[in-house]
């Protein structure tokens, strides 16, 4: 393949790109190292590719561009599903990962589809570690109400967790019970949320919050010890470390309890656009893999108490 592998060959701004999104997947998406690495060859497989043909910037990016370049690499040897799926997705996460840290204006992958048959299954919680992970803590300290607040309000509304994080204090009405978000490409949606959801949101706001403030002011629902706003470094470290300490051993983050709410949703019966309206997806083909998840938990239900299956 005439193109590197090796970041060294790139010019300076394709470098720092590929650092910090390297670090992204490490400390944010907590990838493992293999992964890592097959996840920047194949970003710097790209960029290489972009770079020799004098062009050392993302912005105005075209779909030809993008498919010139997955011809190209199955000109020689055509590759296997499962590689040309890890290059889409790994090249689709580099640049939604630059487009939310506003590095270019748009992001083109949002166009460019997985091969056909090769989506992963959301992984989800069951119910009953839900209902473990949402045990009230022991020890009501203010950061341990902030936490069970924070991881309740996400299991309620399928926050993303950029989303949960940055959440105005502003745009929950708790009267109404509805939270007001601007998500992805400055939409707007209404979520609902329920009763257990807003009693903990409105003690917290009158307790926990107002005292991790010391008589400071911020426009953050929820806020650090030091009064400023989480990072969700932070609180995946807040969701992992929950997970642990409520006896659940798989490796858990903000995005499955996300994942959990609308498979939940969708396995008690709820309608599928309901659903991708409170996740904020644009196109409904994205919420449709919950319904793959639930036909596999109804084939399992099938199988295992139909008395010939």
């Amino acid at each position: 393949m005439p193109f590197s592998r090796t970041p060294s060959s790139l010019p300076p701004l394709f470098k720092e790109l590929l650092g910090l999104f390297s670090t992204y997947l490490i400390a944010e998406r907590r990838f493992a190292l293999n992964s890592v690495e097959a996840y920047t060859s194949d970003v710097t497989l790209f960029l290489s590719y972009l770079h020799l043909r004098g062009k050392d910037s993302l912005d105005q990016l075209t779909l030809a561009e993008i498919y010139d370049f997955l011809e190209h690499c199955s000109e020689n040897k055509k590759p296997a599903k499962s590689t040309a799926s890890r290059r889409i997705s790994a090249l689709k996460s580099f640049f939604d990962y630059l487009f939310r840290e506003k590095r270019i204006s748009s992001n083109p992958f949002l166009a460019v589809d997985l091969p056909k048959g090769s989506h992963n299954l959301p992984k989800a919680l069951s119910e009953k570690e839900v209902q473990r992970l949402l045990t009230p803590p022991q020890k009501a300290t203010l950061i341990a109400v902030r936490d069970h607040t924070m991881l309740t309000l996400l299991y309620a509304t399928g926050l993303r967790v950029s989303e949960l994080v940055t959440l105005p204090l502003a745009a929950i009405n708790l009267d109404a019970g509805f939270i007001r978000v601007l998500g992805k490409g400055n939409k707007e949606r209404l979520i609902p949320f329920g009763d257990v959801a807003r009693d903990l949101v409105k003690e917290y706001v009158a307790g926990s919050r107002r005292l991790l403030l010391k008589g400071k002011n911020s426009k953050y629902l929820f806020i650090s010890n030091r009064g400023t706003c989480m990072t969700r470094l932070r609180f995946w470290q807040i969701t992992r470390n929950t997970a642990l300490a409520a006896g659940i051993t798989k490796n858990i983050s903000p995005h499955i309890i996300r994942h959990s709410f609308a498979t939940h949703l969708l396995n008690h019966g709820a309608d599928l656009r309901a659903v991708q309206m409170m996740l904020g997806h644009t196109d409904i083909t994205t919420t449709q893999i919950y319904t793959h998840v639930d036909n596999k938990r109804l084939k399992e239900i099938h199988r295992n108490f139909h008395p010939r299956g």
